[in-house]
């Protein structure tokens, strides 16, 4: 059985951050978010920009939830502990864009997705790659109703189908057809320079886009 998830914690309250956690608070989701800093140093954006989600201590944050959104620049990866998440499902939000943020070393030339380079980083997690692909300023315009013929697509992608699964099942309550990519290195499809990255699209043309990608599996 998939993961059942009820409480979700967002690490990292930068431009994505708060906008995820909006959206799965607004899907019914008990939420927190959380940075390096203190939640007090979040207290005053949470009222302002994301009422009813709660500011707590990253140990926190995490220890009580059941899915973890990794929305921290991706350069801060390497200070993160890895045993702060251990046995947690993790969903890599989280874009490596070298000519914006410069190079770090741990993903620079690597014939991996970034995600394969996250999980081996979190090897006592389960990481799934998702809520990247469509930019923070049109994530939550984005949604649309089940059912919608103008519904919008978010891919998902994973090792382990029951965690593909759990996050599909999130990404359908906040608003989004979920396109499930079989492996974490296809999630290569949903990094910058991949055919969807940036793209708001229906399922039918998503799976037009990548179609014809090869990608290894």
């Amino acid at each position: 059985m998939p993961t059942l998830v009820r409480r979700i914690a967002v690490l990292g309250a930068g431009h994505v951050g708060p906008v995820i956690a909006r959206m799965a608070l607004d899907a019914g989701y008990e939420v927190a978010i959380a940075t390096s800093g203190s939640p007090e140093s979040l207290e005053l954006i949470t009222e302002v920009v994301m009422p009813g989600v709660r500011a707590r201590w990253t140990k926190d944050a995490v220890a009580t939830a059941d899915m973890v959104v990794l929305s921290i620049p991706l350069h801060r990866l390497p200070a993160l502990e890895p045993g702060l998440l251990a046995g947690k499902l993790v969903v890599d939000a989280m874009n490596y864009w070298a000519p914006a943020d410069g190079v770090v070393p741990m993903f620079w030339k690597q014939d991996l997705s970034s995600s394969e380079i996250v999980q081996r980083r979190l090897g006592q997690s389960t990481v799934v790659k998702s809520l990247n692909q469509i930019a923070y300023q049109n994530l939550e315009d984005g949604r649309r109703q089940a059912g919608s013929p103008d519904r919008h697509a978010i891919g998902v992608a994973g090792d382990d189908a029951e965690a593909a699964e759990a996050v599909g099942d999130v990404i359908g309550r906040i608003g989004y057809d979920p396109v499930f990519l079989g492996s974490l290195a296809a999630g290569r499809i949903l990094e910058p320079g991949g055919p969807v990255f940036g793209a708001v699209l229906t399922r039918a043309d998503f799976e037009r886009a990548i179609e014809t990608t090869a990608v290894r599996t």
